[in-house]
């Protein structure tokens, strides 16, 4: 499986930006997939995810909710992060990912939980 994550730039604040994320190696729609972001010197953070195309759920942190959308395009095999009001604490690598399990019914929001990585796209939003 190969995920490769685009979309990447530098934005003022307020600015928008949309990630997009295409997989090969296996039947896309069957498994959720996430975005993260790793500011330096912080952890890697949950921002979003959407289920399995069968659910069609969404989950987002609550720094993100109402200004950040994920979506899916199965024809694709592409998923994307829509980010806007984007603000300077959003300044992050962003990474996507595809979950280990198929199938499942609510997204996860853990590292552990998704087996394949892109290789991150850097977001930088100035104030």
């Amino acid at each position: 499986v190969q995920l490769q994550a685009s979309g990447g730039g530098l934005v003022q604040a307020g600015g928008s930006l949309r990630l997009s994320c295409a997989a090969s190696g296996r039947t896309f729609s069957n498994y959720a997939m996430g975005w993260f972001r790793q500011a330096p010197g912080k952890e890697r953070e949950f921002v979003a995810a959407i289920s399995w195309t069968g659910i069609s759920k969404t989950y987002y942190v609550d720094s993100v909710k109402g200004r950040f959308t994920i979506s899916r395009d199965n024809a694709k095999n592409t998923v994307y992060l829509q980010m806007n009001s984007l603000k300077p604490e959003d300044t992050a690598v962003y990474y996507c990912a595809a979950d280990r399990t198929a199938y499942r019914r609510v997204p996860v929001t853990l590292p552990s939980e998704y087996d394949y990585w892109g290789q991150g796209t850097q977001v930088t939003v100035s104030s």
